[in-house]
């Protein structure tokens, strides 16, 4: 947006709820989840696949344990005593690898050993289809939030700031994968939960009785643990976003900040943020120092309370030893789940705030009025443009223009000129249909803007705008903008009758030179005449200049009017210039001011009547002189 656009338009009101980033605390809402299953539908397949996978690796992780203690130990080492369940059929493998010739002890490892590695290979196939199937249904739900960001009018991005709306498209969805991941993570903790747990109460329900009430009570201080720290990961996480603000802040604006010696202020600003950050850190590692410890020492506790039950069971021959280090062993698989559950807790959490604002990105209905049935532009528009009574206004009770008529014949140089804020560029931004404005005030060729697309409008009014934008790309990139019908030959013959030719062919390669981030490799003037030659190649019958000349310095813009002139003949075209210098050959020049027509004329009609046209010319002649 312009300077001048921000003149004449009053600051808006923030909408009631609009794009709220202090939504950080969302309960789990079923909602959300099933409107996120709707992007992952066309990757079900690997969804469910993996789901498969993760089922398939927690029964061979589990089958290693129990090779080492009721193959090894309670079948070869300790071959007293063999009861006939819970070994989930170990034994008969170990039979049938005895029969091809191994010895039991060779047939016990090398059982172990493809166990242990189809449980590795299973789980890495399972992250890897479960993590494709994550990363494409965001890649989609990205691209299309994308999409719809793209689609909204310039009414919203006047209101939100463009960097809360980065904010859903990178960081919400990237909080979004990590819930998918920590979805995988509990799915991969939670399927050997139930399998070990399964095996323990066919081997041993008593002991497995005993182990039980660890659970919960785990699980209960996890909640409190988590309880506890979630108001400060919550505190840490908006100072990190204020940290990252003020930095970049700071740094966008080093220049301004060392001219004036605000460097002392603005270490001192930053600093105090930063403090606040290492306070809300601190609280959270205590916090987290104390629930490690506790987690281990509650695995201890259960590995004593198998030691001690399980002991006697041995030692009464009801249990056999290898029954008694398998469930050890099968304690972590109980405990991990629990303490998996605690860390993804607060994720959850942030994902369903994330959620909740890419949703309101998603469902925010903001969007120009489209005709229900356009009239299509003639294919050789004449260019006439007529403003009849038109009356507009960003806010209510906030007038931006008010009772505007004048009309521009084909082919006709017109100038709009008047003090800042009255309301050029708005005027400009309501001919290109950037907003809606009342039926019949603006006609393109006798036809109402309202009853024609949008999109058609724009294909037929070039406009240069002062602050020229550049995208990533080539310079050619740049011209064409990816419009196949503008050919590498077409982009070069607009360049070099705007007089750009030069300057890029002096480029390291040319047209092809890539250009840096907003084209910092070009000077002010270098980017402006690329915006002249963009506009040339696309060849509209209106043509718009906002200031187009304003950041030119005077040669060259004494190179580039023989090429307005050039450019502007045969077209309609519409300037708006502070330098009434440069509109002196405008066919008619229109003074604004107050949002009011106030004066039409020729430059010397203007300058003989002695208003506010003479009053603005003779001010900047006295500024120039001086």
């Amino acid at each position: 947006m312009t300077d001048a656009t921000l003149d004449d338009a009053p600051a808006p009101r923030k909408a009631k709820g609009a794009f709220d980033e202090d939504v950080y605390g969302k309960s789990l809402d079923v909602g959300q989840v099933r409107r996120l299953a709707h992007w992952m539908r066309p990757y079900r397949v690997q969804a469910f696949a993996s789901l498969v996978l993760v089922l398939l690796s927690a029964i061979a992780s589990i089958m290693g344990p129990i090779t080492i203690n009721r193959v090894l130990i309670d079948g070869i080492l300790q071959p007293t005593h063999k009861p006939e369940v819970g070994d989930l059929g170990t034994l008969a493998i170990q039979d049938w690898l005895t029969a091809q010739g191994l010895t039991p002890l060779h047939a016990a490892c090398l059982q172990y050993i493809v166990w242990v590695l189809l449980a590795a290979a299973l789980g890495r196939s399972f992250g890897i289809l479960f993590g494709r199937a994550t990363l494409n249904t965001l890649r989609d739900l990205r691209c299309d939030l994308f999409e719809h960001l793209e689609h909204l009018p310039s009414s919203f991005y006047d209101r939100v700031a463009v960097g809360r709306v980065m904010t859903r498209v990178a960081n919400d969805v990237e909080t979004l994968f990590e819930l998918f991941a920590g979805f995988g993570q509990l799915a991969g903790q939670f399927v050997p939960f139930f399998v070990a747990i399964t095996v323990m109460f066919t081997l041993s329900p008593a002991l497995t009785l005993e182990l039980l009430p660890v659970m919960p009570i785990a699980g209960f201080f996890t909640w409190m643990f988590r309880r506890m720290s979630r108001p400060l990961y919550r505190s840490i996480r908006m100072t990190i976003s204020r940290l990252n603000e003020n930095l970049q802040e700071n740094l966008s604006g080093i220049e301004v900040v060392q001219l004036y010696g605000r460097e002392r202020i603005n270490f001192e600003r930053y600093a105090a943020i930063n403090d606040e950050n290492r306070f809300n850190e601190t609280k959270a590692t205590t916090i987290e120092s104390f629930y490690g410890p506790f987690i281990d020492g509650m695995n201890y506790v259960g590995i004593a309370a198998i030691v001690w039950f399980g002991g006697h069971l041995v030692l009464h021959d009801r249990m056999t030893v290898g029954v008694l280090f398998l469930f050890t062993q099968f304690l972590n698989m109980l405990f991990m789940p629990i303490v998996a559950m605690g860390e993804q807790w607060n994720v959850v959490f942030r994902a369903m705030a994330s959620g909740e604002r890419i949703f309101q990105a998603l469902d925010w209905k903001e969007a120009l009025k489209e005709p229900e049935h356009p009239t299509p532009l003639p294919p050789d528009l004449h260019g006439k443009v007529e403003f009849r009574h038109l009356n507009f206004a960003y806010l209510p009770d906030h007038p931006v223009l008010k009772d505007v008529s004048f009309t521009i014949k084909p082919g006709e140089r017109i100038a709009i000129v008047g003090p800042t804020g009255s309301g050029k560029t708005s005027l400009i931004r309501l001919l290109c249909r950037f907003y809606d404005v009342p039926d019949a005030s603006i006609f393109l060729d006798n036809i109402d803007v309202m009853q024609i697309k949008p999109s058609d409008i724009r294909k037929r009014i070039g406009v240069v705008l002062q602050d020229f934008h550049i995208f990533s790309g080539s310079v050619y990139d740049n011209i064409a903008l990816g419009d196949p019908a503008i050919t590498r030959e077409a982009a070069e013959r607009a360049a070099k009758l705007v007089h750009a030719d030069p300057f890029i062919r002096a480029l390291p390669q040319g047209y092809d030179t890539p250009l840096n981030e907003r084209g910092r490799n070009l000077s002010h003037g270098q980017r402006q005449l690329l915006a002249f030659a963009r506009v040339l190649a696309m060849n509209p019958e209106v043509l718009v200049l906002d200031e187009a000349t304003a950041s030119i310095d005077t040669e060259t813009e004494l190179v580039i009017q023989d090429a307005l002139l050039k450019l502007t003949e045969g077209r309609t075209s519409v300037i708006i210039a502070h330098r009434l210098q440069t509109i002196k050959d405008a066919h008619r020049i229109v003074v604004l001011s107050e949002g009011r027509v106030r004066e039409v004329g020729t430059h010397d009609e203007l300058i003989a009547k002695g208003g506010m046209y003479r009053t603005l010319y003779e001010l900047q002649f006295q500024e120039a002189s001086l």
